[in-house]
């Protein structure tokens, strides 16, 4: 079931994704690997499907007292605003069967997508995963 939330921009530290070479997997690798601990941290992807292809920041939430500089990554926002939420659970079977990307098509031709602001995953847990699609409206482009 879908449901309409309001977020508040989130500052993450963020590393692209190869997305020619080993994607979103190696890129969350190489940025865990980088980080003093893993306890309690909030991880996000960000995806933005360009004319050259899709692009694909791995994120996690930065804490006070982090520079993005000191651990090689990038510093950035997540936008706020509205968005539609789908909840997936064994979410790493979707990931592994190709099938993750077409959620978020499915997802796309439902609801006004704001093109403005990057597609997110939320990381709930290794069994939750939370897909936001930023949306224009709570409006969908067909009757349920």
């Amino acid at each position: 079931m879908d449901t309409f939330v309001e977020r508040e921009p989130v500052t993450v530290l963020r590393l692209k994704a190869d997305m020619r070479g080993k994607g979103p997997s190696e890129a969350f690798h190489i940025l865990e690997g980088r980080l003093p601990t893993l306890r309690g941290r909030r991880f996000y992807g960000a995806i933005r499907i360009l004319e050259t292809g899709p692009e694909y920041y791995a994120c996690v939430e930065r804490q006070p007292g982090e520079v993005a500089a000191d651990l090689e990554v990038e510093e950035a926002e997540l936008p706020g605003g509205l968005y539609v939420r789908r909840k997936l659970a064994n979410w790493q079977a979707l990931v592994d069967a190709g099938l993750l990307p077409g959620v978020g098509r499915e997802m796309a031709q439902t609801y006004w997508i704001d093109p403005s602001r990057p597609e997110l995953e939320f990381y709930r847990s290794m069994n939750e995963l939370q897909l936001l699609m930023p949306v224009l409206s709570r409006e969908t482009r067909r009757r349920s």
